[in-house]
């Protein structure tokens, strides 16, 4: 992944499924992980409002501000490990003859919130 914004939202299930029916498998798991601290994956509704409340809500909970402890080591995100922590690093999705058992409007993202530079998400299928 390669955001060139701090802050960004990206719709990751077309690629998701696409990786699941390369596998084969017809019943099994989908887990999709983000490899680090700053960012998260999702699943949420693919609404550009629900994103921006998203966003806001989070920004009212973890704020962007000079003072976190963390910043002391040099880093300047302390704010963004807090709203990992607020929406998960992982999800896991059942495969389901096939293809993503997700439920209606659910639709998988990954959230970034300290970006502006290379992250790796994780895709891992199992099943049979």
């Amino acid at each position: 992944m390669h955001t060139p914004q701090r802050r960004a939202i990206v719709h990751l299930t077309p690629q998701v499924r696409e990786e699941v029916k390369k596998s084969g498998i017809q019943e099994g798991l989908c887990l999709v992980s983000s490899m680090h601290l700053t960012a998260s994956v999702i699943i949420q509704d693919n609404e550009r409002g629900l994103h921006e409340d998203i966003f806001e809500w989070l920004e009212k909970l973890a704020p962007l501000r000079p003072d976190y402890r963390h910043h002391r080591t040099g880093e300047d995100n302390g704010d963004a490990h807090l709203k990992n922590l607020l929406t998960h690093l992982q999800v896991l999705v059942p495969v389901t003859k096939g293809d993503l058992d997700l439920g209606p409007w659910q639709e998988i993202f990954y959230i970034e919130f300290d970006g502006q530079r290379r992250k790796r998400v994780v895709i891992k299928i199992l099943g049979e």
